[in-house]
């Protein structure tokens, strides 16, 4: 069965299903509709009013639009301390679709591709979306190299080598610890190479901004492609950088961004606030979540992720903060 999200081809369209969506919320999400009472944005008409529920409610309430039991529930990483956000999600299939679909438009068929994921300490826990992911992407290959590894830096690196004469494709999707710890040790030219960092730095390494990064990254693998994956526990959909900075999103996901000092308000595209997402692949949970992540957005649809809050919690795969 195909969700009918996943069928947006205009802005109109968008339009239409997203404030349908929106009422779908107000009857069906308890959290959501407290929410919007709270506010007082239960009864709005046009999408630049729809409000965003504070991400936070994914660590203190259970965020959902109906009755049926998770059939997964994804938790973001944590201190020993902190508080982790659960995403109970209802349906796989629709986070399936969302994977399936968003992976054909940003790269093409995946059976071309060897997946090759280096995520050490994230299948150390229960609950990561960014494995589960990752194990879609590998299975779905079905190449027998594809695979995650994890601390064995040396045998990724003999594998990534095995295709420098080939013109076999391949997609290395990593954290930014271990993909700079892999730039580090084994440079090499990486033909026919694409590097997705997804972030994370776990307290594992000194943080460093983004451009930083991808000059190690282009500077150890001068032929590979570096990009980069947005994506978080509370998301059903994930947005794609080919370029590292500019990030595109499908067609049922759009971002904006609010200001810093007036969470409720929209700002003009082109200034940094914070990123308040629309991501129709929630409907079961939530759609509009407005994120700790600072960020600009763009009339053209892209959006750029320049940190966090001061005072939002360091995640498993948090973004490089901006000097």
């Amino acid at each position: 069965m195909k969700f009918p999200v996943f069928d947006i081809n205009s802005s109109e369209a968008f339009e239409q299903i997203t404030l349908k969506i929106y009422r779908y919320q107000l009857e069906k999400n308890p959290v959501y509709r407290q929410y919007c009472n709270l506010i007082k944005k239960s009864d709005v008409s046009i999408l630049e009013e729809i409000p965003f529920l504070p991400i936070e409610f994914f660590k203190s309430h259970e965020v959902k639009s109906n009755t049926q039991s998770p059939e997964i529930t994804f938790t973001s990483s944590g201190t020993t301390s902190s508080i982790v956000s659960k995403h109970h999600v209802t349906d796989l299939n629709v986070y399936n679709q969302s994977l399936d679909q968003s992976f054909k438009t940003t790269y093409g068929a995946i059976k071309d591709y060897v997946i090759l994921a280096l995520l050490p300490h994230y299948l150390d826990r229960t609950g990561s979306s960014l494995v589960y992911m990752a194990q879609g992407w590998i299975n779905d290959s079905n190449h027998p190299k594809s695979g995650f590894y994890l601390n064995n830096i040396e045998a990724l690196a003999q594998v990534l080598k095995s295709f420098e004469n080939s013109n076999q494709k391949v997609i290395l999707i990593g954290v930014t610890f271990a993909l700079l710890q892999l730039a580090e040790e084994y440079a090499m030219p990486l033909k026919n190479v694409i590097i997705i960092e997804t972030g994370g730095m776990k307290g594992m390494r000194k943080e460093i901004v983004k451009p930083e990064l991808h000059h190690i990254l282009k500077t150890a693998f001068p032929q590979a492609s570096i990009q980069s994956e947005y994506g978080m526990t509370e998301l059903l959909s994930q947005a794609y950088a080919s370029d590292g900075i500019n990030f595109t999103t499908p067609n049922w996901m759009k971002v904006s961004t609010r200001d810093t000092n007036d969470p409720l308000s929209g700002i003009a595209y082109g200034k940094t606030g914070g990123l308040n997402i629309i991501d129709l692949a929630n409907y079961n949970s939530c759609p509009f979540i407005a994120t700790q992540d600072l960020g600009k957005s763009f009339e053209n649809g892209s959006f750029q992720v320049l940190g966090r809050f001061d005072h939002s919690d360091i995640r498993g795969c948090n973004l490089m903060a901006v000097d």
